[in-house]
């Protein structure tokens, strides 16, 4: 079998490792568990990290980073703009890049569309709207700091909105990925556009993927363990997955991934149409369907109240 790539090339030439590590701990900050995770994380020869300014641990990523002495250009650094910052994108930049103290940033997202100014979530039409947030990121290719722009959180319909106006095509789009949201059609046309998927939270939330039989007879036939199925999935098709961990053995696991038989891709292609498995599985959804404030239709997202997508 062909092997699994390690790093993924972008719309723009540049490149980004298959793997990486996510740096969000459950909750803002994380001091040094952050550090320490990043530290170990590195050793494991992980070369990918992905942070934002709303983790509140850019600091203690780019302490981890420095310490290591692996050179500069050899490790991915991600970070994102905040909800809050969507009025002063050069200043929250800045202030990114300081806290990371990296020389520059590999990858600068925009987090959510939904931008917030003085506490107050402004509706999809009020300024600055999410592009015009964007078009204002653009302009960090004047300062030399920033390789490349990403997005996070949209969909076909904002993906559309964006693309119309912007004149930097994102190279990826981040999202909730895994065997229970696959995001078939956000894929197709994401390449269709020359974007990438990053899948977050790719390991799923709980048991739900760990108790499953069908992963579990994956793993057991693979010789692997299910977070290996899961991630060797997400990268076999095409996206870039950052799994978060804190222990050595499954961080080992989860950059050593296999090619998995066709026949397995497909049925975890397919695993979430069996009843009650196609769902968002986290918790920022509410009961009256609506993320952050802002209902699925203007986020483009086709779900009911509570993350279950209609089939």
């Amino acid at each position: 079998m062909t092997a699994l790539p390690k790093e993924f090339q972008l719309n723009n030439g540049t490149k980004i490792p298959a793997v990486g590590m996510g740096c969000w701990m459950g909750g803002p900050g994380g001091g040094q568990r952050v550090y320490d995770m990043c530290e170990k994380a590195l050793k494991n020869q992980y070369r990918h990290f992905d942070t934002a300014s709303a983790y509140a641990n850019e600091v203690e990523v780019g302490q981890a980073i420095r310490a290591s002495g692996i050179p500069r250009n050899e490790i991915y650094i991600t970070t994102k703009l905040g909800n809050g910052d969507h009025h002063r994108v050069r200043e929250a930049f800045e202030e990114s890049l300081k806290r990371l103290d990296c020389e520059y940033v590999d990858l600068y997202m925009l987090h959510w569309p939904q931008g917030t100014v003085d506490g107050k979530t402004l509706s999809p039409d009020e300024h600055p709207t999410f592009v015009e947030t964007y078009k204002e990121m653009e302009k960090l290719f004047e300062t030399g700091k920033v390789k490349s722009l990403g997005v996070s959180n949209l969909s076909i319909k904002t993906l559309a909105q964006l693309l119309s106006e912007c004149s930097v095509v994102p190279v990826t789009n981040q999202v909730e990925i895994h065997p229970c949201l696959p995001w078939h059609e956000l894929k197709e046309f994401c390449q269709s556009k020359g974007i990438i998927l990053t899948a977050y939270s790719p390991l799923g939330r709980g048991p739900t993927f760990f108790e499953h039989p069908k992963i579990l007879d994956i793993a057991k036939r693979s010789k692997i363990s299910p977070a290996q199925v899961l991630l060797s999935w997400g990268v076999q098709r095409g996206t870039i997955v950052v799994p978060k961990s804190e222990d050595d053995g499954r961080m080992k696991d989860n950059i050593n991934l296999v090619t998995l038989p066709e026949s397995d891709v497909e049925s975890l292609d397919n695993l979430h149409a069996e009843p009650g498995m196609h769902r968002s599985l986290l918790k920022y959804h509410n009961s009256e369907g609506t993320v952050f404030r802002w209902p699925y239709e203007a986020l483009g997202w086709n779900m009911i109240a509570g993350g279950i997508v209609p089939q």
